[in-house]
């Protein structure tokens, strides 16, 4: 058998390639939309992709199965578990729990494990060639490593009413009938690692076993002694705050998202170019470090920067329907950084450039600590997570997550000064841009964020 996790770290999202060496074909297991990755593994391999499959309808970045599948040929194998609200609607060959699947000597079992999602499914994968026991378990957004998939996603980012109660109730019969019936030795590989805000305490390391989480998870006792009420109080507590993209994700995925094919090479622009394309609407993004970008910068930017976070940011801050132009240290950059945003269903990439010659610049200073007294009339928006605003917060400070910014605009005010910040500045000097970008006239970052506060012993509520 041959096996292959291939993982984004900025989205913390695992696809995997499940292959028979001895027939030389392959599965892929939730794959993104950047097919080439996986049919240059492929070739390398010897194999062909004759199966794409996936868990479930992701929420945090947009599948690749469809794209993938048009791309190969390979029959695309969806869920249809979950009830009419939850089935795809593109054509596919659907799968129920209890399906198989196979590929020469290997096997997966289509197990049905909702909770996460209604229609969420697992894959127990048994190698023939070593005999007639599974020995890998892909648990998708089902059981992490010393965690659990959060069933609130639907409430929290795609408008359900109270469906993470029934969610929770899914995921302690999943684990008690489905997880808990298989042999220890199973092990398990989920579809997202540490850093994921698809849960809440995911493991850095890459993957379990049965065995393992029966005896150390957090909700193994809680299974043992047939405690639902407690389990599902522990498992809704201290849940993060869900992007507003994420409803987004669902929705695309669900209908397909737009097949990309083969796209045209991506062009760098001219300033004459770049001038005019912002003239009509279209938004920059500078992808240069913060202390770049906050000494002198287009007037109107966004300030998504070419690190880790560069994908999760970009579904925080920007609107799928603006046409945008890249700053790039060079094409093999600007193509990379292109296919990133791929993942959150960012397309509409005009060209790039490497130089701002002959575009008017304007510092983005922030403001230090010691000169927010001053500004008793300002606005202070704390665009952290809720648990860490509830951890210790400026005085009179406002919580709103910096991946909400872009579905609630309304609430802030536009007559009074905005003063932004987060933990340490990287957040809110992105989140910042946005808000000038959007119209926003009197916006000031806080040097240093709310550690540089808590640094000059200010007082914290």
């Amino acid at each position: 058998m041959y096996f292959k996790r291939i993982y984004d770290t900025d989205l913390a999202q695992a696809s995997y390639i499940v292959g028979c060496q001895k027939n030389g074909t392959a599965i892929v297991i939730d794959p993104t939309r950047d097919a080439e990755q996986y049919l240059t593994l492929a070739k390398q391999e010897g194999l062909k992709i004759t199966h794409v499959t996936e868990t479930h309808i992701h929420a945090d970045y947009l599948s690749g199965s469809h794209e993938l599948a048009e791309q190969t040929g390979a029959t695309l194998l969806l869920s249809d578990e979950g009830g009419p609200d939850w089935s795809y609607a593109f054509p596919h060959q659907g799968l129920r729990g209890g399906d198989t699947i196979t590929l020469g000597n290997i096997t997966l079992k289509v197990m049905h494990t909702p909770g996460h999602t209604p229609e969420h499914l697992s894959f127990l994968i048994t190698d023939g060639a070593r005999g007639t026991e599974p020995g890998i378990l892909l648990t998708g957004d089902f059981v992490f490593v010393g965690d659990l998939g959060r069933p609130d996603l639907l409430d929290e980012a795609a408008g359900g009413i109270d469906t993470r109660f029934e969610g929770a109730k899914q995921m302690f019969a999943s684990l008690r009938d489905q997880f808990l019936t298989l042999p220890d030795f199973v092990q398990v590989w989920p579809g997202h690692g540490s850093g994921s805000a698809c849960g809440k305490a995911l493991g850095a390391v890459e993957s379990t076993t049965v065995g393992y989480e029966r005896a150390l998870s957090w909700w193994a006792p809680l299974l043992r002694n047939n405690d639902e009420p407690a389990f599902i109080g522990e498992l809704l507590a201290g849940q993060p705050d869900a992007p507003a993209y994420f409803g987004r994700m669902k929705k695309q995925n669900k209908v397909s998202p737009a097949l990309l094919g083969t796209p045209k090479t991506l062009g760098q622009l001219s300033t004459a170019q770049v001038q005019q394309a912002l003239e009509i609407g279209a938004r920059l993004l500078d992808t240069r470090p913060r202390a770049d970008f906050q000494q002198a910068a287009v007037p109107g930017s966004i300030h998504l920067p070419a690190g880790k976070t560069f994908e999760t940011w970009a579904g925080w801050l920007l609107d799928p329907e603006n046409d945008y132009v890249l700053f790039a240290q060079n094409a093999e950059q600007a193509e990379a950084l292109r296919r990133r945003l791929w993942m959150v269903g960012v397309d509409r990439v005009q060209g790039f450039i490497g130089s701002f010659e002959g575009l008017a610049l304007e510092s983005q200073a922030a403001i230090p600590v010691e000169q927010i007294g001053n500004l008793q009339a300002a606005y202070v928006l704390d665009v952290r997570a809720k648990n860490e605003y509830a951890a210790g917060h400026l005085p009179n400070a406002h919580q709103l997550h910096a991946g909400r910014l872009m579905t609630n605009l309304s609430e802030l005010p536009r007559d009074r000064q905005l003063v932004v910040h987060c933990q340490g500045g990287a957040r809110s000097a992105a989140a910042a841009s946005l808000l000038r970008a959007e119209g926003f006239t009197n916006v000031t970052e806080l040097a240093g964020g709310y550690e540089a506060w808590a640094r000059q012993a200010a007082p914290v509520t």
